[in-house]
């Protein structure tokens, strides 16, 4: 059911004093007013009833609510605090909404509302205030919850928030509860390892163990780069993998004495190398050039100078360099008084710099808050509950007139977000050009080199190698540039991390944060909106946390908008697969570097979100949507360079506009209707196959009749000769029998009579010949070995007076047997022996009548 069905269903439900007209939607009542508090009575449910269906492996109920009223969709439902997530449970549909269930790490803050209604009448404050729960979700997401009055159910559900949305130890994750499950994973060391064989082109010779790491044999070479395991053990840099690729003649001590130059030990080392012109794109933290910019290192500058290896077949010595520093030039120069700062060309060989202007930590935090406000105000449903078009007298975007139109859209302009996002894309594409154009090396660095830094060298690696652009490839990315090289997660995402001290237990220091987005002055308008003073100090989360990676993948969203042959994946899987980085339901982006990681073995102790997903991938097969149905590799198997008229960035509406506006997304979501028409096709191809399968036994099948009938012809046509055969005999016979003067009369019943004249009727008897005494005969030998059901009688019948004719005289003359008293002895008589010899001449009928009674054959 709908959420608007569900709306319909429960309004109607509602007496009708508790409804609202649309007239009296239009004078601006708000909807936070207008929900019947007082109907939502308490049901009491265990979760052993009816709810434990809904939770996941290890997921415990902490805390239940009834009654709960989600205020952006104006349903009642029953809401959990779970170990891991809010799950919200619709009281009329009994199903989970998706709105009102989130992740306990997708909260970046929450608070509780207090909204007196503003009355004449003589009621207290108490009976007339409303309780609500405002949270405030890192997937652009704001959710309220409204809880009936007198109830403590609100401050039960918030003293859960505040314990399990911040947990004081690593360990309290519902990553860890869970454990690694069906989802278990391969050592990301070994993978790491892979991806540097495949850079360096002997990936498919050599293939990395738990063995060869443990042994430290990894450090393999071409004729370029190398492996060090000089990090091995993260005594070099702590932020830094364990294995990192250098120059092949730069040695482990030059590498040791360049990184004392670097923020934070971070020198520069090869991310990504063309394998065919050597070119390479290096990274970095920002070097320590002191508030007089005037520092330098020989090692350093040997290093950077090193990675500008010789051009391949060229004359003129080493390639161009470009130094990029991800930073405005302003936040550089500031650095300084830090001890940081920025190169200058005049140390580094063949260098050129270039400053990008990308802006901090800080600044893309607020951007994405105050493009959710945005997108909680102008989208389709409210926080409020209020739809966008019933805002400022019922006037589309207030006022309805072009100006304030213009205005609310502006204000997408002033939230920064796309032009954070397009400043990303143009640096990435800028960098990707230099190196596929001209072959030149690129070294990129910002303050720390793990923010801004990775943005640039993954985003610049996508569009340069097309195997990042595959699902293989592209976990290979991310585990390099964004794990292995330490991009701060738990930091940017929230979450406790643990100490720098080893010795310490794992707690998870609460900062303040500065800078929050307040509500908008629409939602103040029908009443008083008061944020309880209890709640400040758990509303926040610390100030390192910052969108870096969610931005990448926005980025990379608009490439796949620009390039949708290109890639393998769909914008589905960035969806999903962002969810759960921003869950903390796995253990591969917990902790802020490989070292963390390594040290609490969470690679062991949690599931692998990799392995989630290609599960999830093969349950579906390819038509899964996280498949991308438009990708042809041969049409993009060269670098995408994107020209900078094509890099205008745009909303992610999958992402970005799910929440506000899902009836928009999913209308506008062609990838979605071409797959119901491919899963339609896909269909149509399988009745096909059915069809041609029966059209091909039913063939099958009459060929198979066709030659039983040919058979059937065969032995209906042996039958006929058998039969003209047998009636040429019988022809035979009968002249034969009838030459002797017998007259012999054939019955439909097979049946044969011969009469004899000469012969008494006293000696009348019947003769039956079968089968079976053919067989014993000499006469019968024509038909050995053949059945048949048909008997032959003859019946001899003697007339009184004895004729005077030729045979009878014959038989007097011949008949030894013959008694004295003139009587016939027959069948014991020698008539009745030539009478049988008459009937076993059927060998050789044309001699036998060709004989007369009076040759001396008898």
């Amino acid at each position: 059911m709908s959420a608007s069905t569900a709306r319909s269903a429960r309004s109607n439900s509602l007496p009708h004093h508790a409804r609202l007209s649309d007239s009296e939607k239009m004078e601006g009542t708000g909807s936070w007013e207008a929900i019947e508090w007082t109907k939502h009575e308490p049901v009491a449910r265990t979760v052993s009833h009816g709810m434990s269906h809904f939770l996941l492996e290890a997921e415990e109920v902490i805390v239940e609510g009834y009654g709960v009223v989600l205020v952006n969709t104006d349903e009642a439902g029953t809401l959990l605090v779970t170990n891991y997530r809010l799950l919200f449970v619709s009281e009329i549909t009994r199903d989970i909404i998706a709105l009102g269930t989130i992740p306990l790490a997708t909260i970046e803050k929450f608070n509780k509302i207090v909204i007196k209604q503003q009355s004449t009448s003589r009621q207290s404050d108490r009976s007339s205030s409303r309780r609500l729960l405002q949270l405030f979700g890192k997937d652009m997401r704001i959710v309220v919850f409204g809880f009936r009055a007198q109830t403590k159910q609100r401050r039960a559900v918030f003293d859960a928030l505040v314990r399990w949305t911040r947990p004081a130890k690593l360990w309290d994750i519902y990553a860890f509860a869970c454990g690694p499950s069906k989802y278990g994973g391969t050592n990301p060391k070994v993978r790491l390892l892979d991806e540097y064989f495949r850079l360096l082109g002997v990936g498919s010779i050599c293939h990395a163990s738990d063995d060869m790491i443990e042994e430290g044999s990894f450090t393999l070479s071409n004729e370029w780069w190398r492996i060090s395991g000089i990090n091995s053990k993260y005594t070099l840099c702590a932020t830094y993998p364990f294995a990192l690729m250098f120059p092949k003649f730069i040695t482990d001590d030059e590498v040791l004495q360049a990184s004392t130059f670097r923020a934070r030990c971070r020198m520069p080392v090869i991310s990504w190398c063309h394998p065919g012109t050597g070119a390479v794109l290096a990274r970095s933290s920002q070097p320590l050039v002191g508030l007089m910019m005037n520092m330098r290192s020989n090692a350093d500058e040997k290093l950077v100078a090193a990675i500008c290896t010789q051009l391949s077949g060229a004359k003129e010595g080493k390639r161009k360099l470009y130094i990029v520093d991800a930073r405005p030039r302003k936040n550089a120069l500031a650095n300084g008084a830090m001890g940081g700062g920025s190169e200058s060309s005049a140390n580094y060989f063949q260098s050129e710099i270039f400053f990008f202007g990308i802006d901090n930590i800080h600044a893309m935090r607020d951007s994405l808050a105050r493009l959710r406000e945005y997108l909680d105000t102008y989208g389709t449903t409210s926080s409020d509950g209020m739809l966008s078009f019933l805002r400022h007298g019922g006037w589309t975007w207030g006022g309805g007139n072009l100006s304030s139109m213009s205005a609310s859209v502006s204000t997408l302009g002033d939230t920064g977000w796309l032009i954070h996002v397009h400043s990303v894309l143009v640096g990435s594409a800028w960098i990707a050009a230099r190196v596929h154009k001209e072959s030149a090396s690129v070294l990129v660095h910002c303050s720390d080199g793990w923010d801004r830094t990775t943005q640039l060298v993954s985003l610049a690696s996508l569009l340069l190698d097309p195997y990042y652009r595959t699902f293989k490839g592209f976990q290979a990315l991310v585990e390099k540039d964004w794990l292995a090289f330490g991009h701060p997660f738990s930091d940017r995402v929230g979450m406790p991390t643990l100490p720098e001290s080893g010795n310490m237990p794992f707690e998870l220091t609460r900062q303040s944060s500065a800078g929050s987005i307040p509500s908008s002055p629409m939602r103040q308008q029908s009443g008083s909106l008061t944020s309880q003073g209890s709640s400040a100090s758990h509303t926040q989360i610390s100030n390192n946390f910052s969108p870096i990676f969610l931005q990448w993948v926005d980025c990379v969203s608009q490439l796949l908008r620009m390039y949708p042959f290109a890639f393998e994946f769909s914008s589905v899987f960035l969806v999903d697969f962002l969810d759960c980085v921003l869950s903390c339901r796995f253990g591969n982006f917990l902790c802020n570097s490989e070292k963390e990681r390594q040290q609490p073995g969470v690679s062991d102790a949690c599931g692998c979100l990799w392995s989630y997903l290609s599960d999830l991938r093969a349950s579906g097969g390819h038509s899964h949507m996280h498949y991308n149905l438009f990708y042809d590799p041969t049409k993009h198997d060269d670098p995408l360079l994107p020209p900078a008229a094509a890099l205008a960035p745009t909303l992610w509406p999958q992402f970005h506009l799910r929440w506000s506006c899902p009836k928009e997304v999913e209308a506008g979501d062609m990838e979605s209707k071409f797959r119901s028409m491919a899963n339609k096709l896909s269909e149509l191809h399988k009745a096909k196959e059915v069809a041609e399968t029966k059209t091909k036994e039913i063939r099958a099948s009459v060929e198979s009749l066709t030659l039983e009938l040919q058979n059937e012809k065969k032995l209906r046509s042996s039958a006929m000769s058998l039969a003209k055969k047998a009636s040429k005999e019988n022809a035979i016979i009968k002249r034969a029998v009838q030459s002797v003067g017998c007259k012999i009369h054939f019955s439909s019943m097979g049946e044969t009579s011969v009469d004899i004249d000469s012969y008494p009727r006293e000696t009348e008897q019947e003769l039956m010949y079968s089968p079976a005494s053919k067989k014993e005969s000499d006469a019968g030998t024509t038909q050995q070995g053949e059945k048949s059901d048909v008997s032959v009688s003859i019946a001899v019948m003697a007339n009184d007076d004895a004729p005077n004719d030729p045979f009878s005289r014959v038989c007097e003359l011949l008949c030894p047997l013959r008694a004295h008293d003139g009587r016939c002895r027959w069948p014991e008589s020698g008539c009745a022996q030539l009478g049988s010899q008459f009937v076993g001449l059927k060998a050789n009928f044309d001699a036998f009548d060709c004989l007369s009674i009076y040759d001396g054959y008898f």
